[in-house]
């Protein structure tokens, strides 16, 4: 059963079993209100302040940020959709191109934390406008690199991952504020809907607009341009919600407390380490699984290698699409599932998203089982895999909602995000990376491979035949 902090020292006989919980700063309750009991409230109003209606103005803010947080994955997502290109133009090996994503979740995690501490005290409507200028630029900016400067690409996502992480920690407390209950719990899954479809629309962007371009770095240069505009129009249209506003809360604590009370909240603790784990798979997934696909056709025989020039962008397409639609498709799901379950057992959130992940764990490790012999196969288990590992985003958001209060959500969003990135996808990409690598140099003809040309090999002379078999032992 989940607890909610707050200022009581009095236990609840709704969550006689989380004691331990949290420390005398927690009441146990599934509702997603304080209780009339605690202390720091004071005496409640003579008339409650009525909460902001769910009219346009809230409607609309809520919209931009959610669009805010495409931007967001699909700046993230758009390198992984021209990875081969990238590996190709700097001639850099699967540990090099891992790292990429590695340096931007470092970042990420390292700076979400400070946001996360002015989130709680400062403009939160400007810190977001400012994250997002600031990444939009160093992304287009990054679009010029020359190929002699790889360390440069490399230092430019690390700075963009400092940009995001402003968002990402206090755009879902700006919901939070806005709207309560059932309704919340509805604008927090259009937000998080935002993780699929950003980065679903990340792999199609960069493959298209390299496409059509002829170039990659042109991909790189969407992204920005819809940066400025959604971080213009949040300055403008988004409200400056009261923090706590919709749950009447007025208490405000030090940072050092907030994460005392934290630590202690073993709900909130547990779920940032499912958080993690989810984490770690879906980073590694989201940056190999269309080269990995790619690379699946060549064992199969149904492609040709790549040797030179732009190099086939079908895989992205499809697996971009297929994020996208099980995305939304997922969040349903889960909300409606939530929704249902809710009326049987007080703990339908930890439980469905439980099912959700056990059952699309099964199913991503049959893509691998798959891919050796059917594509087709392989992108049915990416589609059921991926449906029910969607299916949690929201609901994990609205639990921690409804177990931390108000004045220290920014912070425990931060230290969640912190958590999940340090132990999941910070380094899981260039793990796998590292691990391609290492069966690279092992493979039984033992020849050197050309760095960022996966499948090819150094030698002129050497065949079609050398490059597959090549790719079959990363395959297997």
């Amino acid at each position: 059963m989940m607890c909610l902090e707050s200022k009581s020292s009095g236990s609840s006989p709704d969550c006689s079993g989380c004691t331990g919980a949290g420390d005398d700063e927690e009441v146990q309750t599934l509702s997603g209100r304080m209780k009339d009991s605690d202390t720091e409230l004071g005496p409640p109003p003579p008339a409650p302040h009525k909460p902001r209606k769910l009219g346009r103005a809230s409607v609309a803010a809520a919209g931009i940020l959610s669009v805010g947080n495409v931007l967001n994955y699909l700046d993230r997502y758009t390198v992984a959709g021209v990875l081969l290109d990238i590996q190709q133009h700097f001639g850099v090996k699967d540990s090099g191109a891992g790292l990429l994503q590695t340096v931007f979740i470092c970042s990420f995690m390292v700076a979400a934390p400070i946001f996360g501490y002015l989130g709680d005290r400062f403009n939160r409507k400007i810190i977001l406008s400012c994250g997002i200028f600031f990444w939009s630029a160093v992304t287009f900016s990054s679009s010029f690199i020359t190929k002699q400067y790889f360390w440069l690409l490399v230092l430019s996502r690390g700075l963009v991952g400092i940009g995001e992480a402003s968002y990402s920690t206090i755009a879902p407390t700006i919901i939070g504020d806005l709207f309560t209950k059932n309704t919340r719990t509805l604008m927090l899954s259009v937000f998080y809907f935002a993780i699929p479809l950003g980065s679903g629309l990340g792999y199609i962007t960069g493959s298209t607009v390299k496409q059509v371009a002829g170039d990659w770095q042109w991909a790189l240069r969407v992204s920005p341009v819809l940066g400025m505009i959604t971080g213009t129009l949040i300055l403008i249209l988004v409200p400056t919600a009261k923090r706590g506003h919709t749950d009447q809360l007025k208490a405000r604590t030090s940072w050092i407390r907030d994460m005392k009370a934290l630590i202690r909240n073993r709900s909130y603790v547990f779920s940032s380490l499912a958080t993690s784990t989810v984490s770690f798979a879906t980073g590694a997934l989201g940056m190999w699984m269309p080269l990995y696909l790619y690379r699946a056709q060549v064992v199969q025989k149904t492609i040709e290698p790549c040797h030179d020039g732009p190099c086939s962008t079908k895989d992205s397409l499809i697996f971009g699409a297929i994020t996208c639609f099980t995305g939304f498709l997922g969040v349903i799901t889960g909300a409606g599932a939530t929704k249902w379950c809710r009326i049987k057992t007080q703990r339908a959130d930890p439980l469905v998203c439980a099912v959700g992940m056990l059952g699309s764990a099964i199913f991503i490790c049959l893509i691998f089982v798959a891919a050796k012999s059917s594509n087709l196969a392989a992108y049915i288990c990416i589609f059921v895999g991926e449906t029910l590992l969607f299916s949690n985003w929201a609901i994990t958001a609205d639990m921690l909602m409804y177990v931390v209060i108000p004045t220290r959500r920014a912070t425990a969003v931060a230290l969640q995000s912190f958590a999940s990135h340090l132990l999941g996808d910070a380094g899981s990409p260039y793990l796998i990376g590292f691990i391609s690598d290492l069966i690279q140099q092992s493979t039984t003809d033992n020849r050197p491979f050309l760095p960022g040309r996966p499948c090819k090999s150094r030698a002129t002379g050497d065949s079609a035949n050398d490059a597959t078999s090549y790719c079959e032992s990363l395959i297997r």
